[in-house]
């Protein structure tokens, strides 16, 4: 029970209560969700949580549905915002002591608190973690929504390999279909990020977003960069893949090996219990170092349960100091970017499982299920064992994916995934 357990972790702390301000803890914590904001599915609301008594939980009565008012008014006493500041003074007048987050707390709400008296117990959010290791209903719905997506990826990306080599498909052409693949899923909510449209120079802007004056049409022989996902009422997805028509120069093949050679090694890895993502970013970097290459991101970050894209507190950045544990969902995204020229990311979110080497140690299981472009792909830079796990990747996106598609679509990921 998520309320009994964080109830113990205040008291364990020494907390008479916790603040909560951020919309994707509370929504979590009492299993509801919203479309107050767009591509992530929360609510606006506070929550104040006691250690030995019902959690009160301030939300427009509008935002939820009579059964979700229903069952939550079994367990939670349901307020008004208004109510929300009369609340936190009587809290300061009590003297209790308040565990907030200071990264995250308005400082409105840490003055109302300490204006009336309250001590303050500052330290990271408590929901975070648990909310960062997912459940068993959690991990397969996340599995489901990464099944759906990769249905409408490869739908996409057959219709890409047609459409490209005509050469009149501009960066809104391509995300607007990728979107409209997605749509045909009567299960999807919304896409969970503006897609990422870049092709040649304009993908390497990292964080670049198509509009309709930098709107570019793709020439066969550059490189296109798409970073996208999508929000299902199973789970959130996060996928990027680099694109090519035509014939693949030696630098775009070198270069694009090196990325995947990093996403792989992540991929494949094995690490002991309490290892941070600072400690492994190192593999995904490590083909590009040795070549005097690097990229100015971070490899990975966590992964919301039909909740936000980017979660905390566990990544893979020198920046993350959280040790990964089971159940945490986490983009692996190693990159490459030449300045004027093209952008190259891989991209699969990663779920870490025990590992089979030893009893104390972790490993990832790949969710995302979609083509790498093979034609990419210089096979001699690969050493064995990364070209059999590319293969047997490939081989479960056809096993998986395959039976789900139409002839023409099914043909052309049989080809997409043949073994290099």
């Amino acid at each position: 029970d998520k309320l009994k357990t964080l109830q113990e972790t205040l008291g364990a702390a020494g907390a008479d209560a916790t603040v909560l301000t951020m919309p994707e803890s509370i929504c979590w914590l009492f299993n509801i969700r919203g479309r107050d904001v767009p591509n992530t599915p929360v609510v606006h609301a506070f929550a104040i949580v006691h250690k030995n008594k019902k959690p009160a939980l301030f939300v427009d009565p509008d935002k939820l549905g009579n059964n979700e008012k229903q069952r939550l008014a079994e367990t939670i006493d349901l307020q008004s915002p208004v109510e929300f500041e009369p609340a936190l003074a009587d809290l300061g007048k009590a003297k209790k002591r308040i565990w907030i987050d200071p990264a995250t707390c308005p400082a409105a709400v840490a003055s109302l608190l300490t204006g009336k008296d309250a001590k303050l117990v500052e330290k990271t959010d408590p929901v975070l973690l648990p909310k960062a290791t997912k459940n068993a209903s959690e991990l397969a719905g996340m599995r489901e929504a990464h099944r759906l997506d990769a249905i409408a990826m490869a739908k996409f990306l057959c219709w890409f390999d047609a459409h490209a080599p005509a050469g009149n498909l501009s960066e809104i052409d391509i995300a607007t279909a990728l979107e409209a693949f997605r749509a045909e899923e009567p299960t999807l909510v919304d896409i969970s990020f503006d897609t990422i449209s870049g092709s040649g120079s304009n993908g390497a802007i990292v964080h670049y977003r198509v509009n309709t004056k930098s709107n570019r049409t793709l020439v066969p022989g550059e490189l296109m960069l798409v970073d996208s996902g999508g929000q299902y009422l199973s789970g959130t997805t996060d996928i990027t893949r680099t694109l090519f028509t035509g014939d693949a120069d030696d630098q775009q093949k070198h270069h694009f090996t090196l990325v995947l050679k990093g996403m792989i090694a992540i991929s494949r890895v094995n690490f002991p219990q309490k290892t941070t993502g600072a400690q492994i970013d190192v593999l995904a970097r490590h083909a590009l170092w040795q070549q005097g290459l690097n990229y100015n991101h971070g490899t990975g970050h966590g992964v919301g349960a039909f909740l936000s894209v980017h979660e905390g507190p566990a990544g893979i950045a020198p920046r993350y100091h959280v040790p990964l544990e089971a159940g945490m969902i986490l983009s692996n995204e190693p990159g490459y970017y030449l300045e004027g020229e093209y952008g190259i990311r891989i991209e699969n979110l990663v779920h870490v499982i025990k590992s089979e080497v030893a009893e104390d140690y972790l490993a990832f299981e790949t969710l995302t299920l979609a083509p790498i472009d093979k034609r990419l792909v210089a096979k001699d830079l690969m050493t064995l064992e990364e070209r059999d796990w590319l293969n047997a990747y490939h081989a479960r996106v056809l096993s998986e994916i395959g039976p789900h598609l139409g002839a023409e679509e099914r043909g052309w990921l049989k080809q997409a995934t043949a073994e290099i």
